[in-house]
């Protein structure tokens, strides 16, 4: 059994802890190294209208400061018969309209691998994206963002889809 004294000591050393984390964390004008982005997805096909769902998350980062962000990230869609799972980079252009918020146009390359009916396939796309985010606090460590795309398949079939994902943004330093 702890005594009162062992377990003051581990709170204050796991305060410290927590606290030495903030301290040296990214001051209010300095840029996260890479943003993470964690969400939900959605995803229509323009010709026969199904549509899927699941998770979503990406990261991102900035090369060159208010000119070029990349973003990295894999969705997996579930539908009723069949699944797939996207990995995309998409090459960004940013906007800042505000201090809380942030439009990006991208366009990039997308890997597709499919399962339907038992068949699986592996093709590659084409992907262009509208990213919004909205940084409520002035730090910018959390945030939201929306961002609706258009995806065109070169494989078999040249499938064309709409597809939204939107979420949690989470800066990292």
């Amino acid at each position: 059994m702890k005594t009162r004294t062992q377990t003051a000591g581990f709170s204050l050393s796991v305060a410290l802890l927590l606290c030495s984390g903030a301290a040296l964390s990214q001051s209010a004008d300095k840029d996260p190294a890479a943003v993470l982005e964690l969400g939900g997805a959605a995803g229509w096909s323009i010709p026969d209208g199904g549509s899927s769902f699941g998770p979503t998350a990406a990261i991102e980062i900035t090369p060159v400061e208010n000119w070029l962000e990349l973003e990295a990230g894999v969705t997996p869609l579930f539908a009723a018969h069949s699944r797939e799972v996207d990995v995309d980079l998409l090459f960004k252009k940013p906007w800042e309209l505000s201090r809380k918020l942030e439009f990006m146009a991208g366009l990039g390359p997308e890997w597709i691998h499919a399962s339907q009916s038992g068949a699986k396939t592996n093709s590659l796309a084409g992907e262009a994206a509208l990213d919004f985010m909205y940084w409520p606090y002035r730090k910018h460590r959390y945030g939201w963002y929306v961002e609706p795309g258009f995806e065109c398949d070169f494989g078999h079939g040249h499938e064309k889809s709409l597809g939204i994902s939107g979420g949690l943004l989470i800066a990292i330093p």
